[in-house]
This record gives C-alpha cells, sequence and structure tokens, in this order.
C-alpha cells in the first residue's frame, strides 16, 4: 500500500514517521470536524480509540524511548474531547466519551466472535486468521484495561476543562487545553499501567513505559493546541456545519 521508497525512508527515520503520523491523525481530526461537525469529532473518537486498542500491544523506539504505537493515535482523542469541550460544552464531549467506549466494546466482542470460525486451508486465511488471533489473545487485557483508563481519564478531563473555564473564561485557551489533558494522563497512565502492565513485565519496567507514554502525549498535547485554536476559529466563523450533511 505504501511505495517501497517512502516505507524505507519512515523505516530509517523513525522520529520523522512519528512526528508525521501525529500530524496526518490531528489533521485527519480537524478535517471531520470541518465536513461533518460534531458528528465528525464523534467519529474520530471511536477510530482513535479502535486503532489505539488494537496497535496498542505493538511496542517500538523513538528518540531512543521505548514506547507503544497506540498513544500515536490516542491524540486524535485529545483533540476531539477539547474542541467538543471549549465549543459545544460539557455533554456533548461526555456524551462522546461514552460513546467510544460503546463502540470499542462491540468492535471487540465482533472480533472475538469472528475468530471461532474456522479458516480455510488456504495458507493466506490461515496467516490472517493467527494474525488477529495474536492481537485478540493479548488484546482482552490490553483493551479493557484501556477502555477503563480512557474512559476514567476522560470523564475526568472534560470535568477539568469545564472547571479551568470557570476561572479562565474564553481567555487562555492553551492553558485548559494542556493543563486539563496533563492532570487527565497522569490519571490515564497510573491506572493503564497497574491493571495493563501489572505481572507482566516487572516494576521498573512497567515505570518507565508509563513514563514515557506520559511524556509522549505531553508533546502530543502542547502540539495539538494550534489545532483547538483552529477549530474554534471554524466554529465562530460557521464554517462547520451544524448536523452531518445527508
Amino acid at each position: 500500500m505504501i511505495p517501497e521508497a517512502v516505507a524505507q525512508f519512515f523505516g530509517a527515520n523513525q522520529e520523522l514517521l512519528w512526528l508525521t503520523t501525529l500530524v496526518l491523525d490531528l489533521t485527519g481530526t480537524l478535517i471531520l470536524y470541518r465536513l461533518f461537525g460534531k458528528v465528525g469529532l464523534q467519529v474520530a473518537i471511536a477510530a482513535a480509540i479502535i486503532l489505539a486498542n488494537l496497535q496498542g500491544p505493538k511496542l517500538t523506539e523513538i528518540f531512543g524511548f521505548e514506547t507503544t504505537i497506540g498513544v500515536i493515535f490516542y491524540s486524535g482523542i485529545f483533540l476531539a474531547t477539547d474542541i467538543l469541550s471549549e465549543n459545544y460544552g460539557r455533554a456533548e464531549a461526555n456524551k462522546a466519551v461514552r460513546m467510544g467506549f460503546v463502540v470499542s466494546l462491540i468492535v471487540l466482542t465482533m472480533l472475538s466472535l469472528s475468530m471461532l470460525y474456522t479458516p480455510t486451508d488456504r495458507q493466506f486465511s490461515i496467516d490472517v486468521h493467527n494474525a488477529f488471533d495474536t492481537i485478540l489473545n493479548f488484546a482482552p487485557r490490553f483493551i479493557l484495561g484501556s477502555l477503563f483508563a480512557y474512559l476514567v481519564s476522560q470523564s475526568f478531563d472534560v470535568w477539568a476543562f469545564h472547571k479551568i473555564k470557570e476561572y479562565t473564561g474564553e481567555k487562555w485557551l492553551w492553558l485548559r487545553n494542556n493543563l486539563s489533558t496533563m492532570c487527565s494522563q497522569i490519571l490515564d497512565t497510573a491506572v493503564f499501567s497497574l491493571v495493563v502492565w501489572w505481572g507482566v513485565v516487572d516494576l521498573l519496567t512497567a515505570l518507565k513505559l508509563g513514563a514515557v507514554k506520559f511524556c509522549f502525549k505531553m508533546v502530543i498535547a502542547m502540539i495539538d493546541t494550534t489545532f483547538v485554536y483552529w477549530a474554534r476559529s471554524l466554529f465562530r466563523r460557521n464554517l462547520v456545519p451544524q448536523a452531518a450533511p445527508i
């Protein structure tokens, strides 16, 4: 799907790949918002949490630190919930968080049911079956832990965002965007590390993975601040549909 030359370039430049993936993920969320309004953001959250959970078990090394791929795709969730909080209020943001949680449970259930079907004796069919089996054998603990951490932290994020807004009013969007994310992701990282990595890796490794994951999320939060301002500008200039086009 990706041209060989591009694959080789990014294979040798993992940090640039991380930054490119992050920008594309945030841009995709903003495009969905521009085209479909708040419905687009709800879709972005559901897509991001599914991608984050399926890719989460994969570990890679960025800037010399070992981290999960899922933390990259998680960036769209930060952006979408903050845009919903800023432009539509706490109720809409919380509804989107719950929607993402339910969609992820449905996807996990249907994928698990699909594994009960016996593959044919064609090699590609067996390979695909085994690939999904590998993911899903690890995924229940990872996904359920991730979903629990997601539900707790994102609900807190929405609450914190609006609590800060009570004091700042319409000013200092960057402050409530970053501060609410920072606090919620401390909670997310703690819950996730406790549920997912407990008993899988030693305590020191779990702490290192959690600390690196948190640092990457903070970098992502700072980068997505620009996108939050763009989204508010689109909303104030009435460039966002109030309902999804049919």
